[in-house]
């Protein structure tokens, strides 16, 4: 390896939502706390468009137009495409870290184009990086062990759990359609006693309104789009946070909620959606498609020691733990030679 070359992994960063841009800046923070030489290219944002197919074009070409910029700037050894949008076009191969597989997420019309491609570049990809056991499903790596790791995105608490919570709910209404927000208001509106509030954090008034959305009645009150701490600081003064998505890649919000002590009431949902299966073990009473009932018992009748029990069930998903696989079973792979 030339010990002179300033960068041996390059991140090719999609960055379309917060989560993303989160899963991948810890990862960046990961591969450099265990020595490697990191550069993180984030793709342009295009212009909004009609459908997901003409979206995720325009997507993968602004990812792969932020490949060769990186490719030509740091010459690195080894490329990480994070989402499979980011590896459609890639101008080289490089391993591929991701949330959830075109398959699962454009069915139909959606992915006429995208999902034939996927699978050619599942089949290139030296390595595949997905965020759970889930992801991989209906991957070519599915039965092949050797050529998948999976990197769990850390979640870490904002601060200490708060013994007083003055919030009843919360929810977070980026991308408000797949999020089900209209069914959370619904429920909202029909079970809400009193004082108590639902606070509709993550997309603006004009975001909701796009989506056919308006915020309005008693009890509800649009936070909109917040920096990250302030985002954080109203999940740690918030009792319950409520979703209702149709589909669900890693769900990055749910586990930052569970992490900072608010019960987590959910429908089920397709994808991989890592916080179900721990919220079902934390309450399942709290998991079933009656958001309604769901919402009032969390409410009402909060699970003893929830926040803590949750706190317990996230220790895999912490920064030290997704250290030791970098260290231990990425690098070794990314950089054999190193």
């Amino acid at each position: 390896m030339d010990r002179a070359r300033a960068v041996e992994v390059l991140i090719v960063s999609l960055g379309s939502t917060s989560g993303l841009r989160v899963a991948d800046e810890e990862l960046r923070g990961s591969l450099e706390r265990a020595g490697a030489r990191v550069a993180l290219e984030r793709a342009g944002r295009p212009r909004e468009l009609r459908t997901l197919m003409l979206t995720d074009l325009a997507w993968a070409r602004a990812a792969r137009a932020a490949a060769v910029r990186g490719l030509r700037e740091h010459r690195p050894l080894a490329v990480i495409y994070s989402t499979i949008t980011a590896a459609l076009l890639w101008p080289v191969p490089g391993a591929i870290y991701f949330d959830v597989i075109a398959a699962v997420n454009r069915r139909g019309r959606h992915g006429l184009w995208q999902r034939p491609l996927e699978r050619a570049r599942l089949r290139a990809a030296p390595l595949l990086l997905p965020q759970s056991e889930a992801g991989l499903i209906g991957t070519p790596q599915t039965r092949a062990p050797d050529r998948a790791l999976v990197l769990p995105v850390p979640v870490e608490p904002s601060g200490p759990l708060a013994a007083e919570r003055d919030i009843a709910a919360i929810t977070y209404a980026a991308n408000p359609e797949t999020k089900g927000l209209d069914r959370v208001l619904r429920a909202w509106a029909g079970v809400r006693r009193g004082s108590e509030e639902l606070l509709v954090a993550g997309a603006s008034e004009a975001e909701l309104r796009r989506a056919g959305i308006t915020i309005a009645g008693p009890g509800v009150r649009l936070a909109g789009r917040l920096p990250a701490e302030q985002y954080r600081a109203l999940l740690r003064r918030s009792r319950a946070f409520v979703c209702a998505p149709t589909r669900e890649g890693y769900g990055i919000a749910q586990l930052e909620a569970l992490v900072d002590g608010c019960m987590l009431v959910t429908t089920r949902a397709a994808g991989p959606y890592v916080a179900l299966s721990i919220a079902r073990e934390l309450d399942p009473r709290l998991v079933g498609e009656d958001l309604a009932a769901a919402l009032r018992t969390a409410l009402d009748d909060p699970a003893p020691g929830y926040s803590e029990r949750a706190r317990e069930a996230l220790a895999p998903f912490r920064r030290g733990a997704l250290d030791a696989i970098v260290a231990e079973r990425l690098l070794p792979r990314l950089l054999p030679s190193a």
